[in-house]
């Protein structure tokens, strides 16, 4: 149990520290007036929590996987709370169609990454 917490643990550091490595890069080959690091981030995020399940539910993977890499590693790499704090800057701006296209853009996306790496673990 005690190393199942500190896999958790440290899983989630390489996560935050891959966030901010992705975040980086992308931030440099992008505008400045869209957070569209947040929207990569994210949606890759939910790619790899969708395939990552898909493999779990098909007895590809183990369930250790989805709790270190499911929850410590994708839980340290995506960010809910940037990605609202983002939609609300953009609307209190008057950016309101920036705003919507973060807010349910980045939610659209978010589902049709996760199912669609859903959809790619169960098949495999």
């Amino acid at each position: 149990m005690i190393l199942e917490f500190l896999a958790v643990c440290v899983a989630g550091g390489i996560g935050a520290a891959l966030r901010f490595i992705v975040d980086g890069a992308v931030r440099h080959r992008t505008p400045p007036s869209f957070p569209y690091a947040t929207m990569i981030i994210n949606i890759t995020g939910s790619l790899v929590l969708g395939l990552l399940v898909g493999l779990v539910l098909g007895q590809v993977a183990s369930h250790y996987w989805q709790l270190i890499v499911g929850t410590g590693m994708m839980g340290g790499y995506t960010t809910f709370s940037t990605a609202s704090v983002e939609t609300v800057r953009l609307v209190e701006e008057g950016r309101w169609r920036a705003g919507l296209i973060n807010g349910f853009g980045m939610l659209v996306l978010c589902t049709g990454a996760a199912a669609g790496g859903l959809a790619l673990g169960l098949s495999l």
